[in-house]
């Protein structure tokens, strides 16, 4: 055997991103197949820097690249971790190898199997002279080469972090295409190593493109076939078989994958056509305690498309900097964590605590009605459920689905129109443990498959058209239909039974239900509206749900006999919870502005409600079609004592409206958000009686129950900076504590840890997400901006992005956009921030009563009108003939998508639809 086929490609020159005396080489004595020659490894280094600057590292971070990229991946790490030391915070020396064969390593004629390639890893540590605590970090292909050192040397792992990777591939699924064709006898030299398909195609995967000259530095160590040979090493020794040479070791990595403890990080870009969310799944089933983060948007190339070494750097602050030291076995055990949690322990709340569903276990023996579903549309007719029926139901179901193999912990995709088929299901589902999913239409059909495919569901049980689409898209997950379905059918969706058929299965199963779940197991994961950016996945446990509940029924004084007619999905749910009977009515609930006057009415009549939940949008329609009214209806509405609507901000003109349809009624508008669904409250009166108030803003009123508001003040770039206090008359970024708050984000650790960033009353531990070791309380902020005012009322002023920051400071748009609609001729009205951030200039962006038909510059009278009403100078008043505004509630104005627009305007392009 030969020394080398060739000698290693000349030292590099100048690499984009890595400041010079980074990158250098170090002979490294051979190991295993290799032992007794010496192998020359480049390597980028940041030891050298560090100390040259007096910084002394506090660990190492090795990080190993994949197939075939080099340790040019890293850039944005070692920069990041250098200006981070060189600010004072944590020093890192970051050691990013190019593995033999690849980058500007060594090429040798040993073909390299995983086994090697971790005994390798070993020898270019060791030989590099690392010392003390070690995190790895690995990506693609090197994610297993790195998690088997780890695995193989838990003396000196401190944590362990991967970017898109995997350890497992189940078994009868095949490899994903790009692998399947490199790889295919006839076609692996071709496609790798004699032309440059496969490094073209994965650098291709980089999304935006990556910049000319960073994408030639990846191509130039790689230049000749000779110097692509390990490229397509690399993807032969894919163990696509158990009879794989690398197959055993693999199979070790994974299985010691399961003992580890220290933590763990587990980022991914979703968009990814090699390693799908199957592979994220299995990482993250093997190490529990890990943190998960999504890059949403992202792909393969993770690296190159999302900050990910700011979130990375944070984490280690977070998870091991601030974490008390400990040997080899670093983290809290994994029975005090939850469900991909985090590997600190929480604190368990031991406040008295009922289950969702129990109030409808106590009225099982009633015969009156519970559910009354008006929501199928036409003529249908109603169906009622009564107490004793939809509990038994629940019951069915419950064993039904255990028979079906659905366990604690698993995570069911609910596909359901809202009625009494959802109801059931939903309370089964919490009876036995499993976690629902509630993603609805209205995020269209590439939010809804986002929120499905991230949730990686066990089970999706759904309707036709919902079992279709996930046919269609590739959603993971066993298939239930909710209706029975023809046997042709069932075959072409997949479905393996029926709702029907489960509970005809559990009814002679009942005594085999499972135990309860506890109160701080996760119960739901509820999605966003994708208003605010792509649609996030709220969890709560049943804690949190039940603390809903009774917040609700406290707050609005619901008892058996009130009943319940809501069109406002979130709540359509919550009739059984609280005991008392609930109405669905006409309309499609994932479209609000199908419901009309009319159907309210008809539900409150048939369920003698004497209260209604309504969505802004719906109620609009509804205020809207109210001269189709009949006498009875009109007798029905007047018997509604109570009225809400929440979701979005409701102006007080259409709550107007809505109190001359229920003329009897106390009209409410809560104030909340997925992540914590009541907040304050506000009566029509409240908002009456603020109408002289000097405040900016809408009032939404004062905390219900135990909640608590805080404001974190802005300082002059706009950011929330401010200790979190009560103090009057202080704008700033909204945060906020309540029992049913929510836990957190699923799989999204970054966002979570600013949503719930230090505030006045974060615990001692310094961990956001931790309560507050005095109080209990747990914070989150909201990203709305607004402020207190002397009467302890909550004003919102918008969100935290749409604030515009002005040579003289920041302006929070609300207020503005409030003076602008006092003018005539302006229906709605948006102020945005144009020009660099400091500097920015307020554009309002209207909609005319009489409504425009292109967009472009407002006419002049009515430009002239708008000024005079503005409270701040405007820079261009532009018109459009309608407002973006998010899909589920067709009302929340999307400022961000409108300033990038006004800005590409006012620069001189052709204005066309923002």
């Amino acid at each position: 055997m030969s020394e080398a086929l060739d000698t290693a490609p000349a030292a590099p020159g100048a690499l984009p991103g890595i400041e010079p005396g980074i990158s250098r080489f170090v002979d490294v004595p051979g190991v295993g197949a290799d032992s007794g020659r010496t192998r020359r490894w480049h390597v980028l280094d940041t030891a050298g820097a560090l100390e040259r600057e007096g910084h002394a590292a506090v660990g190492t971070i090795v990080a190993v690249h994949g197939n075939p990229t080099w340790s040019l991946l890293w850039r944005q790490l070692i920069a990041a971790s250098l200006e981070r030391a060189r600010a004072g915070g944590p020093a890192w020396r970051v050691l990013a190898v190019d593995q033999l064969e690849m980058g500007y390593s060594e090429r040798t004629d040993l073909d390299r199997r995983l086994e090697q390639r971790v005994a390798d890893l070993d020898a270019v540590v060791n030989a590099a002279g690392v010392t003390g605590d070690v995190v790895t970090l690995g990506h693609d292909w090197g994610g297993p080469v790195s998690l088997g050192w780890a695995t193989r040397h838990p003396e000196r792992l401190r944590a362990l972090a991967v970017l898109n990777t995997a350890i497992h591939h189940p078994d009868g699924r095949p490899l994903p295409v790009a692998l399947r064709v490199a790889g295919a006898r006839g076609l692996l030299a071709t496609a790798t190593t004699r032309t440059t398909a496969f490094l073209d195609t994965t650098l291709a995967l980089a999304h935006p493109a990556l910049d000319p000259e960073v994408r030639a530095a990846y191509r130039a160590p790689y230049r000749d076939a000779a110097r692509r040979r390990g490229i397509g090493g690399f993807v032969a020794d894919i163990p696509a078989t158990p009879r794989h040479p690398s197959t055993p070791e693999l199979d070790r990595i994974a299985a010691a994958l399961t003992s580890i403890e220290v933590p763990a990080l587990l980022l991914r870009g979703p968009k990814d056509p090699v390693f799908g969310e199957h592979h994220l799944e299995d990482l993250a089933q093997r190490m529990p305690h890990a943190d998960v983060h999504r890059f949403e948007g992202a792909g393969h190339m993770l690296a190159e498309e999302r900050p990910y070494a700011a979130t990375f750097l944070d984490w280690l602050d977070d998870r091991v900097l601030t974490a008390p030291a400990q040997s080899a076995n670093r983290s809290t055990p994994p029975e005090s964590i939850p469900h991909g949690g985090s590997t600190r322990a929480r604190k368990i709340d031991s406040r008295a605590f009922s289950p969702l569903w129990a109030r409808l276990i106590e009225r099982r023996d009633d015969d009156a009605t519970a559910v009354v579903d008006l929501g199928r549309g036409g003529d249908a007719p109603a169906v009622e459920v009564s107490w004793r029926a939809l509990a038994e139901r629940v019951e069915q179901l419950a064993a039904g689905l255990t028979a079906f193999g659905v366990g604690p912990g698993d995570r069911v995709s609910l596909l359901v129109q809202p009625g009494p088929t959802l109801t059931a299901v939903l309370y089964a589902c919490l009876r036995i443990g499993a976690v629902v999913v509630v993603a609805d239409r209205g995020l269209g059909v590439d939010g809804l498959s986002r929120a499905v495919r991230g949730s990686s569901p066990s089970v999706i049980i759904g309707e036709q058209t919902g079992l279709a689409a996930a046919r269609a898209l590739g959603w993971p997950g066993r298939r239930i239909s909710a209706p029975d379905l023809p046997v042709a059918a069932k075959r072409l969706l997949g479905v393996e039974t029926s709702l029907v058929e489960l509970a005809r299965t559990g009814a002679s199963t009942l005594p085999t239900l499972p135990a309860s779940p506890g109160a701080d197991d996760e119960a739901a994961i509820l999605f966003t509206s994708g208003s605010t950016g792509p649609a996030k996945g709220v969890v709560y446990t049943h804690r949190q749900l039940s603390a809903l509940r009774d917040a609700i029924g406290s707050h609005f004084e619901v008892g058996p006999d009130t009943g319940l007619v809501t069109g406002f999905a979130p709540f359509a749910l919550l009739g059984p919870a609280l005991g008392t009977r609930s109405a669905t009515p006409r309309m499609d609930v994932s479209a609000p502005r199908t419901l009309t006057a009319t159907a309210v009415a008809e539900a409150v009549r048939r369920s003698q409600a004497r209260i209604v939940f309504l969505s802004p949008a719906a109620l609009a329609n509804v205020a809207a079609t109210a001269d189709a009214l009949t006498d009875d209806d009109h007798r029905a509405l007047g018997e509604v004592s109570t009225f809400l609507s929440t979701g979005a901000p409701v102006g007080i003109e259409l709550l107007r409206r809505a109190q001359r349809l229920m003329p009897n009624a106390t009209a409410h508008t809560p104030y909340g958000m997925t992540e914590c669904l009541l907040v304050t409250d506000v009566t029509l009166d409240d908002l009456e009686g603020a109408q002289d108030a000097p405040d900016a803003g809408v009032c939404v009123g004062r905390p219900i129950g135990s909640g608590l508001v805080r404001i974190s003040a802005l300082d002059d770039t706009g950011a929330a900076a401010g200790e979190p206090s009560d103090a009057a008359g202080v704008t700033g970024e909204v945060v906020i504590s309540a029992p049913h708050l929510k836990r957190g984000y699923h799989r999204l650790w970054a966002t979570d840890r600013v949503a719930a960033r230090e505030t006045a009353s974060a615990d001692a531990s310094g961990d956001p997400a931790e309560a507050d070791a005095d109080t209990g309380h747990r914070w989150h902020r909201t990203g709305d901006v607004g402020h207190l005012d002397a009467d302890g009322r909550l004003w919102i002023e918008g969100r935290l992005p749409h604030v515009i920051t002005t040579t003289t400071g920041p302006v929070t748009p609300v207020g503005p956009e409030q003076h602008v609609e006092t003018v005539d001729a302006v229906r709605r009205a948006a102020v945005v921030g144009v020009g660099p951030r400091g500097r920015q200039v307020c554009v309002a962006v209207i909609e005319t009563v009489a409504g425009a038909r292109r967009a472009g510059l407002a006419a002049a009278d009515v430009a002239d009108l708008v000024r005079s009403a503005s409270t701040r100078p405007l820079a261009a008043v532009l018109v459009v003939p309608s407002l973006p505004t998010d899909i589920r509630h067709n009302s929340k104005i999307d400022r961000s998508r409108l300033a990038a627009w006004a800005e590409r305007v006012l620069a001189g392009e052709k204005p066309d639809a923002p």
